[in-house]
């Protein structure tokens, strides 16, 4: 019988020591850099080595679910991190997110951002996950989930005026989104991340 695969890291933060850290620039966002050095797979030390990491925050991730009318709540927003790669599609179609602030939990994000960025209410969150988007380079977690709402009056044109947002929200057919992600439609990957776990878990969510 083939082996069961290890799934627990074979290392923790207290085999690393952090020689140095150094704040290069801090504006709207953050890079700093790190000096480290760790223990090998092979009983060696790796290092000391210097890595810059982009400090951006943690983020919270919500697709809106309407179980009734089998519909999710998009959003379309420029991006100019696919400008900056000189991406022609620098619009995103989404997924509800946000940063949490100091004193705010992911839950407290996922519905707060639902209102201002898609105008729904959530009346109930399931958690996907916790993962980092770019761990080689960024400290950013995203915490993800999948919101149960109404979206019969889903729609319309929303954001914070003063964070230049200007989001469009719109109701999709859960099965045509599914598709879309399957044939490789849309370039955000908490969006598909979600959409996958709501195609497995939805005929069992306790509503």
């Amino acid at each position: 019988m083939p082996n069961t695969p290890a799934f627990s890291p074979s290392f923790t933060r207290k085999d690393v020591t952090l020689h140095k850290k150094e704040t290069l620039f801090k504006e709207y966002f953050q890079v700093d850099r790190y000096t480290f050095s760790h223990k090998s797979f092979d009983g060696q030390d790796v290092g000391p080595f210097t890595r810059e990491i982009f400090e951006r925050g943690h983020a919270a991730v919500c697709l809106p679910y309407d179980p009734v009318r089998n519909e999710i709540i998009l959003i379309e927003q420029f991006r100019p991190g696919p400008f900056a790669a000189e991406d022609e599609n620098c619009w995103c179609i989404e997924t509800v997110a946000g940063i949490i602030d100091e004193g705010e939990t992911g839950q407290d994000v996922a519905i707060r951002e639902s209102i201002e960025e898609a105008g729904c209410k959530i009346t109930k969150l399931f958690k996907t996950g916790l993962f980092y988007p770019t761990g080689g380079g960024s400290s950013e977690t995203m915490e993800c989930f999948v919101g149960i709402c109404s979206t019969e009056n889903a729609g319309g044109i929303h954001g914070v005026e003063h964070e230049a947002e200007n989001i469009r929200a719109f109701a999709v057919d859960f099965d045509h989104a599914l598709q879309a992600a399957l044939d490789g439609k849309f370039s955000n990957l908490a969006l598909v991340a979600t959409i996958q776990w709501l195609a497995l878990k939805k005929s069992s969510l306790d509503l």
